[in-house]
């Protein structure tokens, strides 16, 4: 029987921050306000393409693992936010790594992408088809943002992660998985006039709405990631106090301790950066792997608890043995382009067009 091991890790955080006092210049918010409700500080600001970001935490996961991007056979891209429907943005990133054996698909799940990518890359290592992996995950959501709507624009950032899996004999890897997807309340996150079901209001702007249940997303989201990390311990027989650390989707804070408290786990084993970074939606979980991993806070054979939900409500969870290495083999010099603008010359004319309409 073959296992998944996860064997190469990266991340790819664009240089320009987004802090909380930045968005009190053009909206009716606080550092205090924003800080007190989510627990977030500021977040990066992406100033190329979504597919730029993955091509660089690709690069560096693949250096990690010292694998050669021609050794891949598959390539899985969690995002919402792609280059484009079609081609689709995996094979963007295929193409720039020249990953020429591989096949590539996107992974649309929200939040919960890098999840949903890490199941599918895992099962299809234990069957055989494959047997190098490369998963990733994360957002360009600054781009889809409403920057008119203080109760999601203060919410999120851009990010992008990504972890290689190569088959393995060992019992490591992920062990164990739930995934779900609460259909009855797909509007709870949803955004509105962009796709074949909305329709476009002009050529030049297209006005991208926001319909966000906050108590409605609160109440889902721990209900959904208690219950799948419930199922995926008692699947593989151990408790609560054998995890090691647990990497949860950063949402907010607040859902972070609702959820700790659920599951009665220690604050010191659950990582956290959403203060960081804001919620990368499918970038978070592959993020805080990589920075857990740089801040020695994961050992060889660690058990690792991961956890998210997203817009669907999608949700799941997944239990990680870790491997025997914590250090990358290599380490790449890929990187975005430079970067000459600061975080708000980025957004201001987004900013302004959603003023405009808002008038």
């Amino acid at each position: 029987m073959y296992y998944a091991k996860i064997t190469g890790w990266g991340k790819c955080l664009p240089p320009a921050v987004l802090s909380n006092a930045d968005l009190s210049t053009f909206m009716d918010t606080s550092d205090e306000w924003i800080t007190s409700r989510t627990g977030i500080r500021e977040r990066r600001i992406c100033h190329c393409n979504f597919s730029d970001m993955a091509i660089v935490a690709a690069r560096r996961a693949l250096a990690a693992a010292n694998v050669a991007p021609e050794e891949l056979d598959l390539i899985l891209l969690g995002s919402l936010t792609m280059d484009s429907l079609c081609p689709n943005t995996a094979s963007l990133v295929q193409n720039a790594i020249g990953a020429r054996n591989a096949a590539s698909i996107d992974i649309n799940s929200a939040c919960t992408g890098f999840l949903y990518g890490l199941h599918i890359g895992t099962n299809l290592i234990k069957t055989g088809a494959h047997r190098k992996v490369l998963v990733i995950g994360g957002e360009f959501i600054s781009h889809y943002m409403n920057w008119a709507r203080r109760d999601v624009a203060v919410l999120f950032g851009d990010a992008c992660g990504a972890v290689v899996l190569e088959a393995s004999t060992e019992r490591t890897g992920l062990l164990a998985a739930r995934i779900g997807c609460d259909m009855d309340t797909s509007s709870a996150i949803q955004i509105t006039n962009f796709g074949s079901a909305y329709s476009r209001l002009s050529d030049d702007f297209l006005y991208l709405g926001w319909n966000f249940e906050g108590q409605e997303v609160f109440k889902r989201a721990i209900k959904g990631m208690a219950f799948a990390c419930e199922d995926v311990l008692m699947q593989t027989g151990l408790r609560m106090d054998d995890i090691h650390i647990m990497v949860p989707h950063q949402a907010n804070r607040r859902i972070l301790d609702a959820l700790a408290k659920r599951l009665d786990i220690p604050e010191e084993k659950i990582m956290v950066n959403v203060h960081k970074y804001g919620n990368t939606s499918a970038g978070t979980i592959p993020v805080a792997l990589t920075e857990a991993l740089e801040e020695n806070r994961i050992r060889p054979g660690d058990y690792v608890l991961m956890a998210s939900f997203g817009a669907g409500l999608t949700w799941g969870a997944g239990l990680v043995q870790w491997g025997d290495r914590t250090v990358a083999l290599q380490v790449s010099d890929a990187d975005l382009p430079p970067c000459q603008q600061s975080a708000l010359e980025i957004l201001a004319p987004h900013i302004q067009r959603y003023k405009a309409h808002a008038l």
